[in-house]
């Protein structure tokens, strides 16, 4: 298993963080692994809710099956995915208000036997991208 988590500190209340976060129109602007929603980003995020993303993951393109594990707006959106070789992923993105800022944490976690063969290079890439997606999205917020 690979765990990495990334956090930023976002001059913007949670509500305008949430809303750029769940934009899925423009979720390639500011997430560094996406590369497109094949069949349209998802319509709602209720638990349940599946949809596809291509990502690209250590530079090598994925496709991944999300589904919705938990969305509280404005708070937390969680989800669990199934990626190629059989690797599981998750994803987790907590919003706590900071003031008049949101921190914001990402926490993201890959599974299967693919991984375990290549641990440290996933870490380190998954690590970068976090920081990168968070980077850019403080910016299109704020």
């Amino acid at each position: 298993m690979a765990e990495v988590s990334a956090q930023a500190r976002i001059e913007a209340p949670p509500e305008k963080v949430w809303a750029r976060l769940t934009d899925f129109s423009s979720y390639g602007q500011w997430n560094a692994t996406h590369t497109g929603f094949p069949g349209g980003g998802p319509a709602s995020l209720e638990v349940g809710t599946v949809y596809q993303e291509n990502m690209k993951l250590m530079g090598f393109p994925a496709e991944v099956a999300w589904t919705v594990e938990a969305c509280e707006p404005a708070r937390l959106l969680a989800t669990r995915g199934k990626g190629p070789m059989g690797v599981s992923l998750a994803m987790r993105y907590s919003l706590t208000p900071d003031g008049d800022a949101t921190t914001v944490r990402a926490d993201s976690e890959f599974t299967g036997a693919a991984v375990s063969l290549m641990s440290g290079k996933l870490k380190d890439s998954a690590a970068a991208a976090l920081d990168e997606s968070l980077r850019r999205l403080a910016g299109l917020v704020t």
